[in-house]
């Protein structure tokens, strides 16, 4: 019938008609038919080739008969590899492209031929083997149909330009092979010679043509679209065409000077490039409409986010002040923490680098300015502020730097961004000389890196400049030195920058007539690498000076492994000194020194007999350590490091031999100087335990839900994973990130895993400990051996007791917690002291305290008795302390004990020091604007729960020795959890009473005491909050670009804790939050607290811009973005001071709970009648307040394996559902209560947010919430917006996508 109709000389559309009535009379057959355009391609190429086939091609695709996506992939396939021997079809062809692939012809309406025609593309583009997509759809082949015809384009004029695209050998060619006969044309009276010109002039032509259909397809924004689609979610794929660009610009010159039009191959590379340019960009000032003030080209809400970037870097301030709090350890490294963190920051902030890094060092030296005279107490000093800014920052740093270096395959490139930006930051700190006055006991280091920097200031002018050449021709040269010179310093120790920073314009300031200056002296460490014998006085030099080299290292490691007893003891010594605590340069290299002297080397003995021998040999160096890293700053530094989990992984072998080792028969103390196996156990395992919180219940038995506490705390069990975790990824490791120093045998990693099952003692106390803090102690009988030895240690220690006390000898009596038996006399010695090991002898401990405090509540044993007891039981065995604090806190908590009066006579009297500290307290909450009232009338003694008053005062006998402090560090946390977990209030009275111990910690004991309201106040954690967001928009400027501007956090975190008569004041809201936060009870409170206070603040901001200026005349107000910018700021400091206050947890509260819930609350309980500026203010910064607390916790880019364990897990749940609140929202299903201007600004705002910086978080979420939002957003005329959210939601939304497009 088609051949009939051509031989009467039908037209193309009569044709067509007589097609279309023959595939409607096909059975099964519809349209468009995919069998159809097989034939006619078929028949075009090249056996029919022919104008009149062509047109009516052209008419079937225009007509619908035929689907244009079909037949331009059929037509792809067949006619660009035989574009030159047939330059007609090849022009035909490109015409058809040019007229078809741009419009919204090549959509298909889903049904069997479309599935049909689908495969028919994929088999004749080969898109499965060639690409590897199984089960190509719909949506893939029109992407990856735009992906071929582009890059064959490409690769056609390049290779008709005589340039080679440079395929692979797996890549089909389109280089032009010979063909068929040339197209049937009328060329009658035309010479052959005059053919074969015309044919190659039409070649010449159809490479301009093919250009000029690849700047149409390219300019194209639905083409753009789909190419960006393939960016995203296949970038190896879209690796091809980069590859093809890149050839493009490398012959830039050759094309321009065979293709007349030029300007197009500009045009072009641009275009595909701007595609990969994933960044979202609105175009459109509707997402925030109301806020419509500004007169600029760029979209409202992108100056929203970039406005007043300045005040966002105050989460550097609440991070690092935070971390300082060395009451509660972290299982992650600060390091780690400190580069996602930035990166983060500097996405959000769309800042550069050097800002970033600038705003670093600045938080850190406001860090270190506000504790410049430290507390005296035993808490985190002035080296772990120092350690911050001196080496964990520039560890930080360095991995940052060291993922560009690796990205862009230029190791030690000094001219990347990120680098360039590092030394740009460092010269411009020069300005702030305030902040860079170093403390007083850093003066001399401070003038000893000046100096260093003069000197070689003075020989680089003696050699004529050239670094190389310099010596150390000039030794005596002084120099005034500051903070700058010693982060310099710290800089050039991991090769961050060079020496050449000493040449920086004002560096070196030489001292003039100042005496504060001193020559260098010399270093310790020079006469030992020289050979020198550890003897007393060099041994002490080397403990109160750090070391200044890896190399001084691997020399102290290897006397400390293979020396003489002494020497080992004397290394373990000093590598625990000022090489921990202050030697910044080289301390993460100290820090993996000291966990690997932890874990001796086993013997190839591995039977339990020959472990335990091995470890007596080392009893005297791993007793030197422990006592060493006992110290306070130590725990805290290891903490900071993330070697939390490596602390804790080598000191459970060594808690597991030495536990399990009797004491000699002998044995009478450990309280005393010398080195025993219970005095290593006893360290060994109170350093276990400060690692966590063991007094605590296990996460299990807390109460969940609203008025409860939502915060992780760590675990052993957790401790254990995080362990294990970083030897499957040996990478994730901050503190192993080269610095560029050589690293000793001390920095390697650990290969093996361990488990808690391995330590079966260890394990048994651990189940022992959690059931005791859960239940009470029951079963008691005569037979238990386990009484049988309480018996024995009762025995010991009430032997001192009077005849009118009595003594244990027996707890199978009636009552199973009564002390029964015969007295002894003091005189009479001859109880028997049980000689057990250690860990048989804690299983016991638990029922002899429950024994002790049961005889003293019935008054059958003084409470003073009971004191001396529990000192001989710590006395014998330190580590009976743990079971001490364990049963004590799960006590009172319990609430069953009786008050008992602190007065003097049987229980030690704070006396007049309680009301001066309660007073005191009061006077520096009031000064932070946080009322409080009095707890204890005058003329009323204070009372404590009896095992309170039993704990404190058992504390209170130990003396202040720097030997104990692996005891006073179980101690401090123990009074504070015990006074915060009961309800009566009691910190007051154990600050006073330590009070009247040591005077010199008076201030620090008033600042403990500061937490003591916070727990059971809701109306104080409320003024605090409200205090904090208060100070901060009190002090704020309304405008100014200096990233480094105070911007609120002077008053909010205060310039100093300390002041030349005690505790500054005011006491700075921000810091006394950060102080007490995690003593708040209700966290759920706290995270609608802070959410409405960032509502409250976005409120008063909108009615400050509002009455700023006539109603009728807004040019006479400031712009609005000032307003947004202060709201965005508001909602950073929200995020911050939410995260802190309760982590993860929290942050899933507030996703899937808090805000949720005051979305849907009435509009009265919001604020009344806020007005349109002021709702969609609001709407804005609970957008920005939501976004900041997910992207601070869980990242805006792959993060670390640990960091995965740790948050990241969490994120897709978490986000899922608040995702598809929205959806159920804007689908209906979900009635709100705010007002409307609110909820638009919230949910426009809020993706807008998720889609520019965190589009990874879209592809977790489910394909049907994505479409259900994108609705939502094109309804209210946000297209872009709604386009950009489908394209982020991986591969599954491509379909989406693409009929979204095409409609």
């Amino acid at each position: 019938a088609v051949k009939a109709s051509e031989a009467r000389g039908d037209p193309p559309l009569l044709r067509a008609v007589e097609i279309s009535r023959l595939v409607a009379g096909e059975p099964g057959a519809g349209v468009p038919s995919a069998d159809l355009a097989g034939i006619l391609v078929s028949n075009l190429c090249f056996a029919h080739n022919s104008p009149s086939l062509w047109k009516l091609l052209d008419q079937a695709m225009s007509s619908r008969l035929l689907c244009p996506l079909h037949v331009l992939a059929l037509l792809t396939a067949r006619v660009l590899p035989q574009r030159r021997a047939q330059p007609e079809a090849y022009r035909l062809y490109l015409e058809l492209l040019k007229g078809n692939v741009t419009s919204s012809s090549l959509s298909l309406l889903a049904g069997s031929n479309r599935d049909k025609i689908t495969k028919s593309i994929d088999a004749a583009l080969q898109l499965s083997k060639s690409y590897g997509v199984s089960g190509t759809d719909f949506g893939h082949v029109v992407i990856l149909f735009v992906l071929i015809v582009i890059t064959k384009l490409i690769d056609s004029v390049l290779e008709d330009c005589g340039i080679s695209s440079g395929m692979t050998q797996d890549q089909e060619s389109v280089y032009p092979i010979e063909g068929p006969q040339p197209m049937d044309m009328d060329v009658k009276g035309v010479s052959a010679v005059k053919q074969n010109e015309q044919r190659e002039q039409l070649r010449r032509r159809n490479i301009v043509m093919a250009l000029e259909v690849l700047h149409i397809m390219a300019a194209d924004t639905k083409i753009q679209a789909f190419l960006r689609l393939i960016c995203l979610n296949m970038p190896d794929k879209f690796s091809v065409l980069s590859q093809r660009l890149t050839l493009i610009e490398a012959h830039k010159m050759a094309l321009e000077r065979l293709l007349p039009t030029s300007h197009k191959i500009d045009d072009l590379v641009m275009y595909i490039w701007r595609v990969s340019n994933l960044d979202y960009q609105p175009n459109n000032k509707r997402l925030v409409g109301v806020l419509g003030n500004l007169r600029s080209s760029n979209s409202m809400l992108g100056q929203l986010t970039g406005a007043g970037r300045a005040a966002c870097w105050i989460i550097f301030d609440i991070y690092m002040e935070n971390a300082m709090d060395g009451r509660h350890l972290g299982g992650i490294s600060a390091i780690e923490i400190i580069k996602e963190m930035s990166k983060t920051a500097q996405a959000i902030n769309e800042a550069s680098w050097q800002e970033t890094f600038k705003a670093l060092w600045i938080s850190a030296l406001r860090l270190v300015q506000r504790a410049r005279e430290p507390l005296e107490g035993p808490i985190p000093h002035l080296d772990t502020r120092l350690c911050m800014l001196l080496a964990l920052i520039p560890l930080a740093i360095a991995a940052i730097l060291k993922e560009e270096t690796d990205a862009c395959g230029a190791e030690g490139n000094k001219s990347l961004p990120r680098r360039l930006g590092l030394v740009s930051s460092l010269q411009d700190l020069v300005q702030y000389s305030g902040l860079l006055v170093p403390p007083s006991s850093l003066v001399n280091v401070a003038n000893a890196a000046a100096s260093k920097a003069a000197i070689f200031r003075a020989n680089c002018k003696v050699v004529g400049g050239n670094p190389s050449m310099i010596g150390q021709s000039d030794s005596s040269t002084k120099a005034v030195g500051n903070m700058l010179h010693l982060i310099v310093e710290a800089c050039i120790s991991r090769n961050l920058i060079d020496t050449t920073a000493y040449l920086w314009p004002g560096y070196v300031v030489l001292p003039g007539h100042s005496k504060d200056t001193s020559l260098p002296q010399e270093s310790p460490w020079v006469n030992f690498m020289q050979g020198a014998p550890l003897s007393d006085p060099l041994k002490n030099a080397l403990i109160a000076t750090p070391a200044s080299s890896v190399a001084e290292l691997d020399k102290l490691y290897h006397i400390a492994l293979n020396g003489s007893e002494q020497e080992k003891s004397a290394a373990a010594k000093i590598v625990c000194g000022a090489s921990l605590v202050r030697g910044w340069n080289i301390q993460e290299h100290v820090v993996r020194m000291v966990v690997k002297l932890l874990s001796p080397p086993l013997p190839s003995d591995s039977s339990l007999q020959g472990s335990m021998s091995h470890y007596l040999s080392q009893k005297s160096t791993l007793n030197a350590i422990l006592l060493g890293v006992s110290y306070v700053d130590a725990v805290h530094i290891f903490s900071l490091y993330g070697m939390v989990p490596d602390v804790a992984a080598a000191l459970m072998p060594l808690c597991e031999a030495f536990g399990s080792m009797p004491p000699p028969s002998n044995h009478r103390s450990t309280i005393v100087d010398e080195t025993s196996v219970y005095s290593v156990f006893s360290c060994a395992f109170l350093c276990l335990l400060r690692l966590w919180k063991f007094y605590k219940p296990p996460q299990e038995y807390c109460l969940a839900g609203r008025g409860g506490s939502v915060r992780l705390e760590l675990t052993l069990d957790y401790l254990v994973l995080m362990h294990n975790s970083r030897i499957e990824f040996p990478n994730s490791s901050a503190t192993s990130t080269n610095s560029g120093s050589s690293t000793g045998s001390f920095d390697e990693v650990p290969t093996q895993p361990i488990y808690i099952d391995s330590f079966p003692k260890l394990r048994a106390w651990y189940i022992q400990n959690q059931a005791c803090i859960a239940s009470t102690l029951s079963g008691l009988g005569n037979t238990n051996p386990v009484h049988q030895v309480a018996n024995k240690i009762l025995s010991m220690i009430c032997r001192k007791m009077t005849k009118s006390g009595v003594v244990s000898g027996n707890l199978s009596s009636a009552s199973s917690s009564s002390v029964s038996g015969s007295s002894l006399s003091t005189s009479d010695d001859s109880y028997q002291r049980p000689t057990l090991p250690a860990w048989e002898f804690l299983e016991a401990v638990p029922y002899v305290l429950e024994a002790v405090l049961t005889a003293c509540y019935h008054g059958r044993i003084s409470s003073r008795d009971m004191t001396t007891s529990l000192r001989d039981l710590v006395d014998f065995l330190p580590a009976s302390l743990a079971a001490i604090v364990s049963y004590f806190s799960a006590e009172i908590t319990r609430g069953i004990w009786k008050a008992v009066p602190m007065n003097g006579t049987e229980w030690p009297s704070p006396g007049a020091a309680l009301h001066s500290i309660e007073d005191e307290v009061k006077e520096i909450l009031a000064s932070a604007g946080v009322q409080i009232h009095s707890c204890y009338p005058r003329g009323v003694p204070p009372m404590l729960p009896l095992p309170m008053a039993a704990l404190v005062s058992l504390t209170i006998t130990f003396k202040l020795d720097r030997s104990l402090d692996y005891i006073h560090g179980i101690i401090g946390q123990a009074l504070e959890n015990c006074a915060g977990g009961s309800s009566w209030p009691s910190m007051p009275i154990i600050g006073a009473l330590w009070t009247q111990k040591v005077r010199r910690w008076h201030d620090f004991i008033v600042l403990s005491c500061i937490r003591s309201p916070f727990g059971r106040d809701k109306d104080a954690v409320a003024q605090l909050i409200q205090s904090c967001f208060s100070s901060f928009l009190r002090s704020s400027p309304s405008s100014g670009s200096d990233i480094t501007a105070s911007r609120g956090v002077g008053a909010l975190m205060g310039e100093s804790i300390t002041g030349h008569q005690g505790l500054h004041f005011p006491m700075a809201p921000g810091f006394i939050y950060l102080r007490t936060c995690r003593t708040f009870h209700d966290t759920y409170f706290v995270s609608e607290m802070i959410l409405r206070q960032v509502i409250d603040c976005s409120h008063k901001l909108a009615n400050g811009w509002s009455s700023n200026g006539p109603p009728h005349l807004k040019s006479g107000r400031p712009p609005l973005s000032g307003a947004a910018s202060m709201a965005s700021q508001v909602a950073m400091l929200g995020a911050g001071l939410l995260c802190v206050a309760g982590g993860p947890l929290l942050v899933q509260v507030l996703y899937e709970e808090t805000l949720p819930t005051l979305l849907l609350s009435a509009q009265e309980q919001m604020l009344e009648d806020p007005g349109p500026v002021a709702s969609t203010l609001q709407g804005y910064a609970m957008a920005n307040m939501l976004f900041f607390c997910g992207s601070l916790l869980w990242g805006s880019e792959k993060t670390s394996p640990i960091m995965k364990l740790s948050f990241l897990s969490r994120r897709p749940r978490v986000v899922g559902t608040h995702m598809d609140f929205i959806a159920g929202v804007l689908d209906g299903h979900i009635l709100l209560g705010c007002d409307p201007g609110t909820w638009k600004a919230y949910v426009s705002c809020f993706v807008f947010l998720v889609v520019k910086f965190v589009p990874t978080w879209l592809r977790d979420i489910k394909l049907d919430t994505l479409k259900k939002i994108a609705v939502g957003l094109r309804s209210w005329h946000e297209h872009d917006l709604a386009l950009s959210l489908l394209e982020r939601g991986g591969p599954k939304t491509i379909s989406a996508v693409v009929e979204t497009l095409l409609q």
